[in-house]
């Protein structure tokens, strides 16, 4: 350590706290801009091998794994998966003769991402907790506190970014791979945040990924991609918002008909275009929308109905990466409303500063408020938005009908 490195881990010990690692290494990585790359290592193959294609160029890496993992209060409801996912991280390390940093980031993670899932949530707002992970944990705090003091910082993400060193301006791009491709994930990172960020796997697909994998040898190259959000690991969504929301039932809702055809445990458990877990016979059922005032949840039966779909809808806080587009260019964009290969084009129409009204040139199914809509022109990302209109609720039925098992199965609903 310099005689200031010292200084700033010093003054870290005298606060009146315990200081966290993170605490100890924006100390140990203050004051001097290291030339190695940090990387982002989950555990995983895309950013085990992310690590061995940058050590491969002659790149010095300083690995580091982000224990995210939730406080100790749900251990209980699944088996700790950071357990497993550090231990492949550190054998891809000691393979590779590097030693690998873990950094506890369970309150941040919890500050800044799991309170918004459940915020959310209750608000009957769809949220995604992995684009809030990518702005808020991995280029957020850990970029602030450990990662600017490095030349880089490297992740496993399928993505391609370009900067031009002549106006500093940085431009983020899709993956020739359109299944895999994350930018969706990465549309609400700042420019700042992108222009020190390396994707190594940016021009590569997945089978070529998983081919370097055995090429390198990788102790964890048998390992099966993560599904799902990333902080749960093997734990259900629906277990963790009942831990932390509990159940509510109420009732479940014919949007078709206004007819109620059974209960639900609460309206937080579901998602537009839901299939599973409705637990109706005469199926299959689909849930259009929800009303959280009326704790009702709206299922039909022709979810594909060409009235279900929308053409329309508004977004807020919107994250321009770069410049924001001129006039001309808000006619000829695309946007992505989930993540998936599938772009629709369409026409942007600015409302205000942060807030826009966007028309799709072909209808879509579900629209749900707080998910995040990322918009591209060609293969570029331009930045994203949160879906705050719910046209699908204000057509839903006014009055609700209560009827009988003997009705309903006049009905062919049982």
């Amino acid at each position: 350590h310099t005689e200031r490195d010292n200084d700033a881990c010093a003054e870290v010990l005298d606060k009146n706290k315990i200081p966290t690692s993170v605490d100890l290494l924006a100390g140990r990585y203050t004051g001097v801009q290291r030339e190695e790359v940090a990387v982002l290592l989950s555990g995983g193959v895309d950013s085990s091998v992310a690590m061995r294609l940058l050590m491969e160029q002659g790149m010095k890496v300083v690995p580091f794994y982000l224990k995210i993992w939730l406080q100790d209060e749900l251990a209980h409801l699944n088996e700790c998966p950071w357990e497993e996912d550090v231990g492949a991280a550190s054998a891809v390390c000691e393979q590779a003769g590097v030693k690998l940093e873990t950094i506890n980031l369970q309150k941040e993670y919890w500050d800044q991402v799991v309170s918004y899932t459940v915020r959310e949530a209750k608000m009957n707002r769809t949220p995604n907790p992995d684009v809030m992970c990518n702005s808020r944990i991995k280029f957020g705090v850990f970029y602030d506190s450990v990662g600017k003091h490095f030349s880089n910082i490297a992740s496993g993400h399928y993505a391609r970014t370009e900067v031009d060193f002549q106006t500093n301006e940085v431009t983020l791009l899709k993956s020739p791979d359109r299944v895999k491709d994350q930018t969706y994930f990465l549309a609400n990172l700042r420019a700042e945040q992108l222009r020190k960020a390396l994707f190594p796997l940016g021009f590569y697909q997945k089978t070529q990924v998983r081919a370097l994998a055995e090429k390198f040898e990788l102790p964890n190259r048998n390992r099966k991609d993560s599904q799902g959000i990333c902080f749960l690991g093997k734990l259900r969504f629906s277990d963790f918002l009942e831990h932390y929301l509990g159940t509510q039932p109420g009732p479940l809702v014919d949007y078709d008909h206004g007819l109620v055809v059974g209960t639900h445990r609460g309206f937080w458990f579901y998602t537009l275009g839901q299939r599973k877990g409705i637990c109706l016979s005469g199926g299959p059922w689909y849930v259009v929308c929800k009303n959280a005032e009326l704790n009702t949840v709206y299922v039909s039966r022709n979810y594909d109905a060409l009235e279900k779909s929308r053409s329309v809808f508004e977004v807020e806080d919107l994250n321009w990466i770069g410049s924001a587009p001129t006039m001309h260019q808000l006619h000829a964009l695309q946007v992505k409303v989930r993540h998936s290969s599938e772009t629709l084009n369409c026409f942007f129409q600015l409302i205000s500063p942060g807030k826009a009204a966007v028309t799709l040139e072909t209808s879509t199914l579900s629209l749900a408020p707080g998910q995040f809509a990322a918009f591209y022109r060609g293969d570029i990302c331009l930045g994203s938005g949160v879906i705050c209109s719910d046209f699908a609720s204000d057509s839903a039925p006014k009055e609700v009908i209560g009827v009988t098992d003997k009705q309903l199965q006049a009905h062919n609903f049982l």
